[in-house]
């Protein structure tokens, strides 16, 4: 089995999401967007899917897809360490795009076997529970405007079956400054809101000095918060391994730190944080993400996945319970998570009344693509 194809194209399609000056996602008027499809087609015929809005289309058509035309899709490892250290010099070969063509390969191999690619990875579970990823703070009426506005909205999600909720606070350009004391206000209403059963999270703005992300700490732990993510300078390890030691509050980390695996090996080596945090975008695909999941597992540390990719969806599948959660998200009282974007047939991440997302069946990863849309609309 060969790989004779591998190609990358955008899809047009209506977007009803916005990002503000500093990245941040917000609901905003319909206006045309567009994701990237990228295809890898075998010489029998099996072809992988992956979706991704960030993935560089130009690194894969004219670097990457020329490389490994004749190689065998099922020898993923070696073709993930080879392209691995490309991206020393291809400055473009992102994380996010290592991810998709990872993603593409794990696909053809479960659509090959049979199987879905959580069975391949070592099945542990076929259903994880979910929590309700927030999304950050907002200006918008009838939005994510107010402290007691993310409290009504998270009673919404607990009706709706959430477990487990996570709160993004307000960040610039929304705010002009960062406000812990406002992001206890949030965190506060939520919690008298939803009562003390629901499990908690904060995900504030990531660049607090050491004195306020302490501040925020000890606040959440009066509230029972479970855990508190990202709040300083991922690159300082030394301040997470400072605030861990102050505070009895879990401190979930790293997220957005270069070097996959093996950094968050040197954040186990200094007890910088008390819960890992992976993802596939940020880690370039299960493949590597599998990899950490085995190096906490080692130490008996959780290791909690970011974000609401599919792949991640498959990883927690073959996870045991050192990974609680699957991020539901982003969601917002304007937005109808629920809804596929036109490029889907349907989500891939349905949840059930008791909060609980079922990991695909089918071969491969389960991508549920709208063959007419997309073909209706490629750029």
């Amino acid at each position: 089995m060969k790989i004779t194809k591998i190609e990358a194209r955008k899809v047009r399609y209506t977007s009803v999401m916005v990002r503000d000056a500093e990245g941040h996602a917000h609901p905003g008027e319909p206006h045309d967007a567009t994701l990237r499809l990228l295809t890898v087609v075998c010489d029998d015929g099996t072809e992988g899917y992956a979706v991704s809005g960030k993935m560089v289309m130009d690194i894969i058509n004219n670097v990457v897809g020329p490389a490994l035309i004749g190689e065998d899709p099922f020898f993923r490892e070696r073709i993930w360490q080879r392209m691995r250290t490309w991206q020393r010099l291809h400055s473009s070969f992102t994380d996010h795009t290592l991810c998709a063509l990872d993603a593409a390969l794990w696909d053809i191999c479960g659509k090959k076997c049979g199987q879905p690619v959580y069975r391949l990875l070592g099945a542990y579970r076929d259903k994880v529970p979910a929590y309700g990823s927030i999304m950050v703070g907002d200006d918008i009426p009838g939005g994510l405007d107010t402290p007691q506005a993310y409290a009504d909205y998270a009673v919404k999600l607990v009706k709706r079956g959430y477990k487990a909720i996570k709160l993004h606070t307000w960040m610039p350009p929304i705010i002009p400054e960062p406000d812990p004391k406002l992001d206890i206000k949030a965190c506060a209403a939520v919690r008298e809101a939803v009562g003390p059963d629901i499990e908690l999270m904060l995900d504030p703005y990531h660049d607090y000095s050491r004195s306020q992300a302490y501040y925020l700490a000890k606040e959440l732990e009066k509230l029972n918060f479970l855990w508190l993510e990202e709040p300083m300078d991922e690159s300082s390890m030394s301040s997470y391994r400072w605030l861990s030691e102050q505070s009895n509050l879990l401190i979930c980390g790293p997220e957005t730190m270069d070097g996959k695996n093996r950094t968050r090996a040197e954040w186990i080596l200094a007890n910088a944080s008390d819960i890992g945090r992976a993802g596939v975008e940020d880690n370039g695909g299960i493949t590597n993400v599998i990899k950490s999941v085995h190096l906490y597992e080692s130490f008996g540390m959780s290791l909690e996945l970011h974000d609401n990719q599919l792949g991640n969806l498959h990883v927690l599948g073959a996870m045991g319970i050192e990974g609680k959660y699957f991020e539901r998200g982003l969601l917002h009282p304007l937005i109808d998570y629920e809804k596929p974007n036109p490029l889907f047939n349907s989500i891939y991440d349905p949840m059930d009344e008791e909060g609980m997302v079922t990991i695909p069946s089918v071969p491969g990863l389960g991508w549920d693509l709208n063959w007419d849309y997309i073909n209706d609309n490629f750029i």
